[in-house]
């Protein structure tokens, strides 16, 4: 297993997190699978769509605002490989609210956000059974 990003896209996605504190913020990755090989070809910034006084801990997205993306990244020859989304002060571990919310096999990068600025970033994936998420590599480097 393991999730490849460029350079780019990885800072593209912590400013979008960054600029999104103090709630959290959010997105589409967009790439292929290769067996466990997920690589991260863009990402799809969202809109929170959390009532306010929520977004400091919940990240939600619009349904039209999948189809979208997923009929964007169809014509591309992609497709969505994951989510990801910032933690504002927190650790960037699933909470069981993502746990209860996400998909199997996808990658989902939690970012924690601190302050304002990035703290640490991690990857992980859900097990098949849904029981738990799994801790997966984050490369960032060039294609």
């Amino acid at each position: 297993m393991g999730t490849t990003i460029t350079p780019e896209l990885h800072e593209r996605m912590v400013n979008h997190l960054r600029g999104a504190y103090p709630n959290e913020g959010g997105g589409l990755l967009i790439g292929t699978v290769n067996g466990d090989t997920i690589t991260i070809e863009d990402i799809a910034e969202a809109e929170n769509t959390f009532p306010d006084e929520e977004q400091f801990h919940r990240m939600g997205l619009a349904p039209d605002f999948w189809m979208k993306v997923e009929d964007a990244a169809d014509e591309r020859g992609l497709q969505i490989v994951g989510f990801y989304h910032s933690h504002p002060d927190v650790a960037a571990n699933p909470s069981e609210y993502d746990l209860s919310h996400a998909f199997p096999n996808l990658a989902y990068i939690i970012v924690s956000v601190k302050q304002g600025e990035v703290d640490h970033v991690n990857n992980w994936r859900l097990r098949e059974d849904r029981s738990q998420f799994d801790k997966d590599t984050l490369d960032v480097t060039e294609a």
